[in-house]
């Protein structure tokens, strides 16, 4: 199997695509927050690899073409915040408040369990980009010198715990207003929670893709600063 996954260049996009189909079905028909295809087509690729005693190396070399979809499918997000540019212009200095106050938190909460846990320096910067998207957590993680693929599981496992707890979350705090749950959602889960986001409504998705863009800017020269402060 290993040596069919390296001789293909489709093998692994083929399994990785399937494995999605598959959580996306059992979440139609399940219809629950647990039930994420993110987090379910994850469970059955490793299933996967283990096994048929498949190298992970084997597997990305072939499923890597699929990454480079990543950037461009994030670009695509400005598309329903262009159709909500309006609302964007009257409530600009709440939203800019708002991302602001989300990055923070995200820092300031690795740094708080950092110090808690006793990490080393190397693990506390692989944890910094945890709440921006992959796309540019990867770059952030590498440049501070973390460990980039360590990176890449927590914003994944980040954006996914998002995307199930969101709407919970919002209704449990009695957070009502559109778009306050947008940029809660996009500030701390990403592209994943954005997904999620795009499901309670066109304006929480416009405001979370927004999120994605600021927090992510933000996050890039907030995580520089917090890497000197552990």
């Amino acid at each position: 199997m290993d040596n069919l996954i390296l001789s293909s260049a489709t093998v692994g996009i083929v399994i990785s695509l399937l494995a999605y189909e598959i959580g996306l079905a059992a979440q139609r028909k399940g219809k629950l927050a647990v039930l994420n295809p993110l987090l379910i087509s994850i469970i059955l690729v490793i299933a996967f690899l283990v096994v048929f005693h498949v190298d992970y190396e084997s597997y990305n070399m072939s499923a890597k073409y699929l990454s480079y979809l990543l950037t461009p499918a994030t670009v695509c997000l400005a598309i329903p915040l262009y159709l909500q540019l309006d609302l964007l212009k009257k409530n600009i200095v709440a939203i800019l408040v708002g991302v602001f106050s989300g990055v923070l938190a995200s820092l300031g909460t690795v740094l708080a369990m950092s110090v808690v846990f006793g990490l080393n320096h190397k693990e506390y910067v692989t944890m910094l980009p945890k709440s921006i998207t992959t796309a540019i957590g990867m770059g952030v993680s590498e440049e501070l010198g973390g460990y980039v693929t360590i990176s890449v599981a927590v914003i994944i496992i980040t954006g996914v715990l998002g995307n199930m707890a969101a709407e919970f979350i919002c209704k449990l705090f009695r957070i009502k207003s559109p778009i306050s749950r947008g940029l809660a959602i996009g500030t701390s889960s990403h592209a994943v929670g954005t997904a999620r986001a795009m499901e309670l409504g066109e304006v929480e998705g416009a405001m979370s893709s927004l999120a994605i863009v600021v927090c992510g800017l933000c996050t890039v020269i907030g995580a520089s600063i917090f890497s000197y402060l552990w």
